[in-house]
Order: structure tokens, then sequence, then C-alpha cells
């Protein structure tokens, strides 16, 4: 059973009323237990492997002892926590299905979210880490000669290690023996156990392993200052390097007894950890001490002539996100897989290809790292080399390059099948490379062979794209079966409307929502703390109404900015304008129960119950929580139509709910950032 928490509740429903009420069991995306595709792969992973994800036994026996529960839902209280936390594991499921469905950055947005509730413990504390990386790449990058996305990307990469993890068995099998559990593919336990370690720091190393980009921008866009005249990078370049890192590596008191206790010695910064992890794990294969590896990290930030003249964005974002750890989760609940996931990030980007293995130097190349040597380390370099497809393209030349647009994947029998999709629109400049290449053959292959990136890489004989991921990291347990096509882009698949948040605004709308009826003076810090108050899925849905208000504002012709604009300003929608939106904002809320397994009943508001009459609509409330009904839901398969139809029945005070609430939102948006909304005509 997936969701055990969900069917003890609904055990528990049947033995107080007679009959089964709820909740449902969540049924897996398209029923994918057999299909081997990404999507299928890395659902089933969360679906099926990760039962009981971040269960408290503890907490679980409080309640049936003195028969309080202390899960979340609506209200604290509702629910059993363990139900709470099957939720929360839903909600994940959920969010990756949407992201891996769309690909945009707010459905990204959606699974870092999860991950921050779930792992961190909520996400106001982190936002700026994640938030910071998507305000950086959309208006600086566009500055740069070569730069394309890593906020979707890094999402895209979690699911893929999900997926490898779910259909390879030698993975699992070393996964577990690396950090000491049973290997019996028999033992669901033990296999529980793997998967669910497996989610929560592959998901610390693959989230997260690209937010070092804001420092590693500003050196780029230096660069590309000068690269602009064709001028190559090297011996006179003008370049930034960084100084005064203690700021950002030094490790308070309390982490620094943490890590002599982890490891029996003392640290003075993050940096002397990271060394001595890599060191312990490849020092004896590559031949490097951890003398040799304090250097190399040191010399990183401060030093890029002695990189190529390259800043390495990795080893920023391993001490970037040690420090949001230390200050969310403690210094003291640090291990030493934290550790693990950080060596993990420092290393996939360019010190193990140029500073260890030197995987392109034929006479000094120590060979591709191995699944035993460091398992996330070896999961996040192969997964962030597949994950080439669907990535916005901000780089003056980037935006002109050629990159696949989508991919279709099968993980069948622990290999990877993978087919990336070129723009058909492309066409010409793909005929023309095929042409040249061949010329380039027939005339003795004299030259440097002609180069379309990235489709010559993956169409050239060379296989320079498959041969590359096998330099870095050894392949004999996950094959790799990589060729290109071309088809026809979907540019309707995702939605970009004239409002753009880039993430600033979302947590401000999604707190404005829920406070819309406390007043204007309320401190913000009042209403995010009542924000957070709630279950990870009730804040979800909320930020699904703030993320959606770009496409509600189009349809009635207006649109939200900080910039000042000449366009006259919304202090209030009108009833001709809800009469457009509030169907359309019922439709997500019904569709969004019905992704979370909700169902239409009313069981809630007619069992019979034996409480006061003046605690029997806080007590109908929780039940409804319980029983996972809503008498506003709907069943099946239904059409926009349909929904809107169903909205057109409501009660007006029930209309009134799909778009009072924006009304009210307009009144509090002024205190963020200044954020206007504006007629288009």
């Amino acid at each position: 059973m997936a969701y055990t928490a969900l069917e003890e509740m609904r055990q528990v429903n049947r033995e107080r009323f007679g009959r089964d009420v709820g909740p449902c069991q969540p049924s897996l995306c398209g029923g994918g237990l057999l299909r081997t595709d990404l999507k299928s792969s890395a659902l089933r992973f969360l679906h099926e492997r990760c039962e009981k994800l971040r269960f408290d036994d503890r907490i679980a026996g409080q309640e049936a002892a003195d028969g309080v529960f202390r899960g979340t839902s609506l209200k604290q209280g509702q629910i059993p926590y363990n139900m709470q936390m099957d939720i929360n594991r839903l909600c994940l499921e959920k969010a990756l299905e949407r992201f891996i469905d769309s690909g945009v950055a707010e459905d990204a947005y959606d699974v870092y979210y999860c991950y921050l509730e779930i792992f961190f413990g909520h996400y106001g504390k982190s936002k700026k880490m994640v938030e910071l990386l998507s305000e950086f790449e959309s208006n600086g990058s566009s500055l740069l000669m070569k730069h394309r996305d890593h906020y979707s990307h890094s999402v895209y990469v979690f699911a893929l290690g999900l997926a490898i993890y779910e259909t390879n068995e030698a993975y699992r099998g070393i996964f577990k023996k690396f950090y000491r559990i049973s290997t019996r593919e028999d033992n669901r336990e033990a296999d529980r156990k793997a998967a669910c370690l497996f989610l929560q720091y592959w998901g610390l190393a693959s989230l997260f392993h690209d937010i070092g980009y804001p420092f590693e921008l500003p050196f780029e866009q230096v660069m590309s200052y000068f690269e602009v005249d064709k001028q190559e990078r090297g011996k006179g370049s003008l370049y930034v390097a960084y100084h005064d890192l203690d700021a950002l590596t030094r490790l308070s008191e309390a982490a620094a007894r943490q890590f002599r206790k982890l490891y029996g010695r003392d640290f003075k910064d993050i940096t002397e950890v990271l060394a001595m992890d890599i060191a312990d794990k490849l020092g004896t294969r590559y031949g490097f001490s951890e003398e040799k590896m304090l250097d190399i990290l040191r010399r990183k930030p401060v030093s890029p002539g002695d990189f190529g003249y390259f800043m390495d964005h990795a080893f920023f974002s391993a001490c970037r996100l040690y420090s949001e750890m230390e200050e969310s989760i403690g210094a003291d609940a640090v291990r030493k897989i934290h550790v693990d996931a950080l060596s993990a990030i420092v290393l996939h980007n360019s010190l193990f290809k140029f500073s260890i293995s030197f995987y392109k130097d034929k006479e000094k190349t120590k060979g591709p790292l191995r699944m035993e040597d460091h398992p996330l380390a070896y999961m996040l370099m192969l997964c962030d080399e597949l994950q080439c497809w669907d990535r916005t393209a901000y780089g003056r030349n980037s935006r002109t390059e050629l990159h696949p647009m989508a991919v279709d994947f099968d993980f069948q029998g622990g290999a990877i099948h993978a087919c990336y999709y070129y723009d058909s629109a492309e066409q010409d400049k793909i005929d023309a490379f095929r042409r040249s290449y061949k010329a380039w053959e027939m005339n003795g292959e004299k030259g440097e062979a002609p180069r379309l990136k990235a489709y010559s890489d993956m169409a050239e004989k060379e296989q320079r794209f498959t041969s590359d991921i096998e330099k870095i990291v050894d392949t004999k347990d996950i094959p790799l079966h990589i060729v290109p096509a071309a088809r026809e882009a979907n540019r309707k698949r995702k939605h970009i409307f004239l409002s753009n948040s880039n993430f600033l605004h979302l947590y401000d709308f999604a707190v404005s929502l829920h406070g819309r009826n406390k007043g204007e003076d309320i401190p913000v810090e009042d209403l995010e703390k009542e924000f957070e108050s709630l279950s990870l899925e009730y804040q979800l849905s909320t930020l699904g109404r703030a993320k959606n208000f770009s496409r509600y504002l189009d349809a009635i012709h207006c649109f939200y900015t900080d910039k000042p604009v000449d366009y006259d300003m919304v202090t209030e929608f009108t009833p001709q304008q809800a009469a457009i939106f509030a169907p359309m904002e019922h439709e997500r809320w019904i569709r969004d129960h019905q992704m979370m397994g909700w169902i239409c009943g009313r069981d809630y508001e007619t069992v019979p119950l034996s409480c006061s009459a003046a605690e029997e609509k806080q007590v109908r409330s929780a039940l409804r929580e319980q029983m996972r009904c809503h008498k506003l839901a709907m069943d099946g398969v239904v059409s926009t139509e349909d929904i809107r139809e169903h909205y057109l029945s409501l009660p007006e005070k029930e209309q009134d709910k799909d778009w009072r609430p924006f009304n009210s939102m307009l009144k509090l948006l002024k205190k963020f950032d200044g954020l206007r909304i504006y007629h288009l005509d």
C-alpha cells in the first residue's frame, strides 16, 4: 500500500461510521507500474518506494495514547501526523508530475517548495537561496556569450536521478552497500529506508547543485565584455576573483563541535571538510592527498587563471548550501551524508573532470568515476550531462545555437535509451551540417570535423556526447544509447504571459491571498507566520492561485509589474472581469483537488456525531480533512465546460470565493516591491 497512513485513516473511519467514507488511496499517474519512461519511473519511485517518508512512530504513539491528532491540514490538529507526512509526499509526487508535463519554471518552483518544506522545515527561510538563481539568470545572463537555464534544469536532473534509481538494480545495490543498508531486494523495509535516504540526499545534491551560479555570472559577464571582439580568454584577460571567503565558508562554533564529533578532528571552515571528504573517497584511486585537494579548493575562487580562466560555480553552490543548512536545520543536525551531498556538488562541474581525472587528456587521464567511489557524485555527474534538453537559452551565442528541445527516455533493463529531439524548423541547419560532415569524411577527414552543437555531438560517428559521458562516469552498469531526431516544436505548451514574476512575488502573492481579510496594517511577518501554519497541501493550493494570476490577468487584458508604466492602474476587479476569470479559478481548484485524490461527497456534514453543538462545526471541518471529500469537488473526467457549468450552478456565496480574494489582495500587494496591476487598453 503506497500511502499507508491514508489507508489507516480510512480503516479508522470505516470502524467509526460503519462504512467506507474515505480517504481514497491515491493512484499512480497513468498506472505506470511497468512503464520505463522518465515520468513513469520517477513518479513510481516516489509513489511505491518511499512509503512512510518522514513518519514519526513516537508522535503516532502519543496520538494513540491520548486520542489527540498532531498533524496539520487546513488547521493544526485535524489529522494524524503521519497522514500529514503522506499528503506531503503526495504533494511532491504531483508537483513533479506537473513539472515533467509542462517543463515550466513555475512548476519547477513547486518541486523546490515541496522539498524545502519536507526536509528543511519551511520554504520561507530558504526562499532567497532558490529565487535569486532565477532572478540572476533571467536578468543578468543575457549579457553573457553562453548561458542556459539552471533552475528548471536542476529539477529535470532531480527527476532523472529518481528514474535511474528506480530502474537500475546495480545502482540501488551499490547505494545500499555504500550506506550500510541490506542489499537484499526482497527486504522491503531496507528498500524503503534506502529509497527515502536517496530521495532526501539526492534531492539535496541535485536541486541545489547550481545555486552558486550568481557567483559565476558576474565573472562571465566581465569575460563576455571582451569576448565580444572574439578575444579568447587566457593570459592577459581581465577577470574578477573573490576574496574574504570566510564570510561564506566559516563554521560556527556549534558546527565546529558537530564536525569534531563526526570525524574526530578539528576543522576551521567547510572547505577543509570538503577536501577531507573528497580525498577520503577518491584520493587513493586518483593519486592526490587531502592537502592537495584543499589547495585546489582554496585557489578555485581566488585564482581563476589557474583553472583556464573559469570560475567554478560548484564550489560556491556547496558552500552556499552548507551555510543554508546550518541556518535552517541547525549545525547539530548535520550528518556525514550531508557532507557527501556537498562534495558531490563540488565535484560535478570542473573539479573532477580537469583537476582529478583529466578526462580530456589522453596521457594524464585516470579513468571515469565509478558508482562505488561516490554514489551521489556519480549520479549527479551522469544526470547533469544527460539533461541538455528544454533549457531556456539566455546567452547571446546560446540563443542562436541548436539545442534539443525534448527527449524520450527508456530505462528498460537498467540501460538508458534516449532520443533527443531538435526543432524541425531548424532542419536547414541540420541538413547543412550533414552535407558538410559528409564532405569532410569524403575528403579524408582532414582538419577539424564540422560542428553543430549540440546536434553534431549526437549525430556524428564519433558520438562525442556519449563518449564524453563515458569518460566522466563508468557506464558498464548503465549502458548509454543516444540518438538525435527532429520534430515540430509545441510552442503553446509553455504558457508565457506578459506578467512575469521570476518567483520573487509568488510567495508574497500567496501570503497576501491567504491573509487578504486581515487588513492592510498587519505586519508582513505576521501574515507569513499564518501562511506557514497551513499544511504543505494548502500552501501549494494558494501558490497555485498566485501562479495562475498572470493567466487570469491575461484573459481580462491586464498585467502586473513592479516597473512604472504609462497604463491605467487597476484598483478593483469589476463583476464583468470576475465573470471571465472566476470560472478559470474554479477549474484550477477542481483539478488540484482531483490530482490530490479528493472526491465529491458530503459525508462529513451528515454522519452522526457524539459531540456538543458548540463543537460540531470544528469537528465536521476536521472530518472533511480526514475523509478527504468535499461537497464542491467533482469526480471523473470533466471538461472545462463541465466545470464552468458547475461553477454557474453554485450559490453566489460560493462563486464569490473564486474572485473576491483577488480584490482583497490588490490592497495588500503594495507591501511587496511596489507591484501594481494595469489595464492593457
